[in-house]
């Protein structure tokens, strides 16, 4: 009978917990016993290893639609990849994550993480050796390459179209704008998505260049006095600093615009999981499972042209553009961005929606 765990890192978004029970599931119809790993990685720092075991009565499937992660993401001071580095402990942190998954004696071990989680898996796979690793990649940011859809992306962006349509309905009634900071780090994705979703009037992500005189204008020429403008955390304004909505929105004031600033933060994360990422979460599951069963290590599950597959780590690592980890100096991250290319850009301009000074 085979052991797996099941362990989640990095930040936490809806659908988590949906992809910890259909694992559940589908190890316990193949008799296989299946083990939480608590706190992510934090929960391998602890004697003995922070670990559960799982069944179904553990995590109803009523519950499995609530968004975080039933087995936590990990406590912001604990000793981490990230905090290692800080107190020169990387090679005793490593250590003893190998001492404790050995101590578990794991068979597989499936790790559901962003691209900075699954970035270090791959980096730090000496830990894993001893078993079979399995990524599954969510984020809401959708930046991890080769794959088209990651867990609690779509949640996301329904979550942030949810707040964007109330904050439609006071902007009408006091004849204002609102610019809305978006979450995506440097990808703007989430952005993108909501705005069109919501009919914005204007979108501004890190990957498209933008001008604000011309932002300010493309909104005086509106035939409404009040929208959305949505702004992606990750863009600047030369010769400015501070939040970029808040850029943003003293630029408007002083051209005469009257505006708000708005900003959703966690509630992004949050919410309900929608049907879009539980299936999604279902279907990286068993694939998961069936990577286990076909003997396959150091893989991630991933979706392109609607099918399910794996491919190696070292394959997604090479695919993204790689770029220094704000948090962790020595971590070289494997990243995706919004494809000049996208449909959307191209639809959003068509529909009269200032998205920056594309070529």
């Amino acid at each position: 009978m085979k052991k797996i765990g099941i362990m989640t890192t990095g930040g936490d978004c809806s659908g988590l917990n949906t992809a910890i029970q259909r694992i559940i599931r589908g190890a316990t119809l193949r008799k296989w016993a299946v083990y939480g790993i608590l706190d992510g990685t934090d929960g391998l720092c602890t004697t003995p290893p922070a670990a559960i075991k799982l069944n179904d009565l553990m995590l109803p499937i009523e519950n499995a639609r609530l968004a975080g992660s039933f087995l936590h993401n990990g406590h912001a001071n604990a000793l981490n990849f990230e905090t290692a580095i800080e107190r020169g402990k990387t090679t005793a942190f490593n250590r003893k994550l190998h001492k404790s998954l050995t101590e578990l004696k794991l068979d597989a071990l499936i790790l559901i993480g962003g691209n900075g989680s699954i970035s270090l898996a791959w980096k730090n796979r000496e830990i894993y050796r001893d078993l079979q690793l399995i990524c599954i990649p969510k984020t809401i940011d959708m930046d991890i390459p080769l794959t088209d859809k990651t867990i609690g992306f779509d949640t996301a962006v329904q979550q942030l179209t949810s707040y964007c349509d109330q904050l439609m309905l006071t902007a009408r009634s006091h004849h204002r704008w609102f610019v809305v900071q978006a979450m995506g780090r440097d990808c703007g994705n989430l952005a993108l998505n909501a705005g069109v979703a919501i009919g914005a009037s204007a979108i501004l992500i890190p990957e498209i260049k933008f001008d604000v005189n011309a932002l300010v204008e493309h909104i005086k020429k509106q035939q409404t006095d009040y929208g959305i403008i949505i702004a992606s955390e990750g863009i600047s304004l030369r010769g400015h600093s501070g939040k970029p909505a808040d850029m943003i929105s003293r630029k408007l004031t002083a051209a005469g615009i009257v505006n708000r600033t708005a900003f959703p933060e966690h509630t992004q994360r949050a919410g309900d999981t929608t049907a879009a990422d539980r299936i999604l979460a279902t279907r990286f599951a068993d694939c998961a499972l069936q990577a286990i069963e076909n003997n396959e290590t150091n893989v991630m599950t991933v979706l392109t042209d609607n099918e399910a597959h794996t491919v190696s780590l070292s394959e997604f690592v090479n695919a993204g553009k790689i770029v220094h980890d704000p948090k962790i100096p020595d971590l070289m991250t494997s990243n995706a961005y919004v494809n000049p290319d996208d449909p959307l850009l191209e639809v959003a301009h068509d529909m009269g929606i200032y998205i920056g000074e594309l070529k």
